[in-house]
């Protein structure tokens, strides 16, 4: 960058010549819009008397070694500087801005700045706390570094403004960027599977709904379901109907078939506990008929009070025994009553015996 001085050139001596000793200097270049001569004579810087016309026969202009075209403009300088991220592999540019403006061209001309971005540049690195501000975040947090970035170097050159000799430079503001490429493909990835979780989310979302909705549609049942096919086209009435109509009949048969079954097995039950009750009784009988001490007609109360009133297959015989058998202690000595027969002729022996 060629500013603030534009050109530096070196001039020969001007000799005289015998028939005028007017001296004139034609190797001085013309000077740009914005720009002045700044003449070196002996050991001091000149500059040409700015808005008169140029003098080639001035003396200093007669007299210089070497001559600077200096710009006095106002320019806006752009100064970058390389800022270090979390990753090894990325990293930010800082670009800071900075209006210049010449406010003496000889002491310009005398340090011959031809371009000012070095002095500035200087003047960024000189920061040592502003690499700080990058290096804890990644590339794609770059708004955040560029707002760490700008706080840093608002607080940096109102304590530490910057200075270079024959100009006024004031800090504008400073921009962050990134590898365009990196951040670049980093930021179409990250948009494409963004894009991509919503257009899944969406799905299943719609999926969601729609199940739900099925859900509800099932819930009222298959004829709600049918009504709404045959609204939507997609199911025949005469389809339905005979499909209804099977349905029905299958239902009832189903339904006749169960009714048919619970009345068996109900059968079956009272079947069983019946013949469990007289097998029970039977036995109970025959056990007790074996006992000297069991009052039958107590007995057969209790089993008929069990039973209901309802008298059980081969309970009469046991009744009739029972009745035959009165019950008692039997005396010591004597066998018991109606068990003594006669040998012969199979009489018991003394009627007495009959009556305890």
């Amino acid at each position: 960058m060629n500013y603030p001085v534009i050109a530096e050139h070196i001039l020969a001596t001007v000799q005289g010549t015998w028939w005028s000793r007017r001296r004139r200097r034609d190797d001085v270049p013309p000077l740009p819009p914005g720009a002045v001569h700044v003449f070196r004579v002996g050991g001091n810087y000149r500059t040409f008397p700015e808005g008169m016309v140029f003098d080639p026969s001035h003396p200093d202009v007669l007299d210089a070694s070497s001559v600077s075209i200096v710009d006095t403009r106002a320019r806006l300088v752009d100064v970058e500087r390389p800022l270090p991220s979390v990753s090894e592999a990325d990293s930010f540019t800082m670009r800071a801005s900075f209006t210049c403006q010449v406010t003496d061209p000889t002491v310009i001309a005398r340090q011959g700045i031809i371009d000012v971005t070095v002095p500035l540049r200087a003047y960024l690195m000189g920061d040592s706390d502003l690499p700080r501000v990058s290096a804890g975040h990644r590339v794609e947090e770059i708004n955040a570094v560029r707002t760490e970035a700008g706080h840093r170097m608002t607080a940096y050159s109102a304590i530490v403004p910057p200075r270079v000799a024959g100009m006024s430079v004031e800090f504008v503001n400073a921009e962050v960027y990134a590898s365009s490429d990196d951040l670049r493909n980093w930021e179409q990835k990250l948009r494409d599977e963004r894009r991509s979780w919503e257009l899944r989310k969406g799905q299943r979302d719609f999926e969601t709904q729609d199940a739900r909705r099925i859900a509800e549609l099932l819930a009222q049942g298959s004829d709600h379901v049918d009504a709404f096919g045959i609204a939507r086209q997609e199911i025949d009435v005469t389809a339905a109907a005979a499909r209804i109509h099977r349905a029905t009949a299958e239902e009832s048969a189903r339904r006749h078939q169960a009714e048919t079954e619970e009345r068996a097995h109900a059968r079956l039950l009272e079947t069983t506990d019946a013949q469990l009750r007289r097998e029970m009784l039977l036995t109970l009988l025959r056990q007790a008929a074996g006992s000297e001490y069991v009052d039958y007609h107590q007995m057969l109360d209790q089993v008929l009070r069990e039973l209901g009133g309802q008298s059980a297959p081969g309970l009469g015989a046991a009744a009739d025994t029972a009745r035959m058998v009165e019950s008692g202690r039997a005396r010591p000595g004597r066998p018991a009553a109606g068990r003594e027969h006669d040998p012969q002729g199979g009489f018991v022996k003394d009627e007495d015996d009959l009556v305890d």
